[in-house]
């Protein structure tokens, strides 16, 4: 390849921002994208974690990465991400919003400052990203967006009104966004996985959830991360992961199902 035309397949390149990549889908959906030749913004709260991705990623497919520590349960990270990606001059074609977390107890959490914490990490961060990444996509007539759901925002369970209900307004945020702007080149789906085999899990809590289920509930991060992808390129609005979660979820948004999910205090 001579080196104007290396030049050209370089600027030709796509790059993907995501958020929450040092861990779980973030880290798979990193592998994934840059193992077909896409550039990567990877951001995160931990610089070690997101360094040791980026070294292994560009060591194993010579991609660029660019590393990006931000905590997005900070209301100035968004601006300050965008802020920063400007000033390099770098384009992000796919923006995967992956960070998130189990969150606290909206009701019985001591502190509002947590709960508002979380709050701002699970919805207004997304809601951010997709302000600032989202109109120079549609001017340039090409773009994707990947927001991380969840089965739970699909339902509504008893007890449950911090995790789920900021999952409802992701998906909801992304159904209109997908509707307003897949005439412009730009696809907007919210993936919508069930138990998936993550760090998510790692807390004492979860974990025990985790034995208690049945292993045969439980989807690989890859294969969520691989039907993920395909979908957002078909130009889907809302993919539930699996087809196990796509034959269930109808059942399990019925009342007796709901009553038995709140019984188990199993969240998705």
């Amino acid at each position: 390849m001579d080196e104007d035309t290396e030049k050209g397949t370089r600027m030709a390149t796509r790059r993907a921002l995501i958020t929450g990549a040092s861990a779980g889908l973030g880290r798979e959906f990193a592998r994934q994208l840059a193992a077909s030749g896409v550039d990567l913004v990877v951001v995160a709260r931990r610089t070690d974690a997101l360094n040791a991705l980026a070294d292994e990623l560009i060591i194993a497919h010579g991609i660029d990465v660019v590393v990006l520590p931000a905590d997005l349960s900070d209301a100035a990270a968004p601006a300050a991400l965008y802020g920063e990606i400007r000033s390099r001059g770098l384009r992000v074609d796919y923006l995967i919003n992956n960070a998130g977390a189990s969150g606290p107890d909206l009701i019985e959490h001591g502190d509002w400052e947590a709960c508002r914490s979380y709050v701002e990490l699970m919805m207004t961060s997304v809601a951010a990203m997709c302000h600032f990444f989202l109109p120079a996509m549609q001017e340039r007539g090409f773009g994707r967006v990947l927001n991380v759901a969840s089965v739970a925002g699909l339902m509504t369970v008893s007890g449950d009104y911090s995790y789920g209900p900021t999952k409802a307004y992701v998906v909801a945020l992304s159904k209109a966004l997908s509707t307003s702007f897949r005439n412009d080149g730009v696809h907007v789906l919210a993936l919508c996985p069930g138990f998936t085999h993550t760090d998510f899990h790692v807390s004492e809590k979860l974990t025990r959830m985790k034995k208690a289920t049945p292993k045969f509930i439980w989807y690989d991060a890859d294969v969520v991360v691989r039907e993920g992808l395909a979908a957002l390129e078909k130009g889907r609005d809302v993919l539930i992961s699996g087809r196990l979660y796509r034959f269930l979820v109808p059942l399990l948004r019925s009342r007796l199902s709901r009553k038995l999910i709140s019984a188990l205090g199993v969240k998705l």
